[in-house]
């Protein structure tokens, strides 16, 4: 079972410590094509990098007869998933919400999100916009969205369902999957591949950062990337010196 599987802080320190580039690339030589979420962008280019567990929230289309009266806000709290889903999302794990590629209102703002950040959640994700998106961007957890809108969510949006699988961004999401992210955007990890991806792309980036410098003193791509065996020796020699 998926769900049995340990996601130990070594493998989550060394996702942080990767780019999606790495983990894509990684993820590829393992025969998944495409688990990066195209057109999902970070709402703080400085955000820190981030991995976690995923927990799922999904959007359905709102209907009138279904959703609370928009003219009494203090109904607002009875039968809202959304709010939920807010207040279960754990510590260090990693919201990610359904939108269906819909920017049309918001997938929440910065009060749900100043209260997950409160709460430890490592990021939140959404594939449609995110409302005060300028506050959003100031908070100190990463977050990542589509676009933002000033459009509340009921009026297009229904929150309906947590922890099944998803789409976002047009990749499937498991609940548990794990996600890292980075100033460039959001990968999703199966959850059994993760300790082997994360240990895959530990060494890539250790071995990018020696070819890099060997190009940066001018050195030819070619026999250097990828390693010839000459340069692989070399990168042997040189982690020795690094520990």
């Amino acid at each position: 079972m998926t769900e049995e599987i340990e996601i130990t802080k070594d493998i989550l320190d060394k996702l942080r410590g990767s780019s999606t580039a790495t983990v894509t690339t990684q993820l590829f030589k393992l025969g998944y094509r495409q688990q990066f979420l195209v057109g999902v962008e970070a709402l703080n280019p400085k955000a820190k990098a981030f991995a976690g567990e995923a927990y799922t929230l999904r959007f359905i289309p709102s209907r009138e007869d279904k959703d609370w009266d928009l003219s009494d806000l203090a109904k607002r709290g009875e039968d809202n998933m959304q709010w939920e889903a807010v207040e279960d999302v754990g510590e260090g794990q990693v919201l990610m919400i359904d939108s269906r590629n819909d920017t049309r209102a918001a997938s929440a703002g910065n009060i749900l999100i100043y209260r997950m950040m409160l709460r430890g959640v490592a990021a939140v994700v959404t594939d449609g916009a995110f409302r005060d998106g300028h506050e959003i961007g100031e908070l100190d957890i990463p977050t990542y969205a589509r676009g933002n809108t000033a459009t509340t969510r009921p009026a297009y949006f229904r929150a309906v369902d947590v922890q099944l699988p998803i789409g976002c961004g047009d990749v499937a999401v498991y609940p548990g999957d794990v996600v890292m992210g980075d100033r460039d955007g959001v990968c999703v990890i199966p959850r059994h591949e993760a300790a082997k991806v994360a240990e895959m792309a530990s060494n890539q980036e250790a071995a990018e950062e020696f070819i890099y410098e060997k190009i940066k003193g001018g050195a030819p791509i070619w026999g250097n990337f990828p390693m010839g065996p000459e340069t692989r020796a070399e990168f042997e020699e040189w982690k020795k010196t690094r520990g």
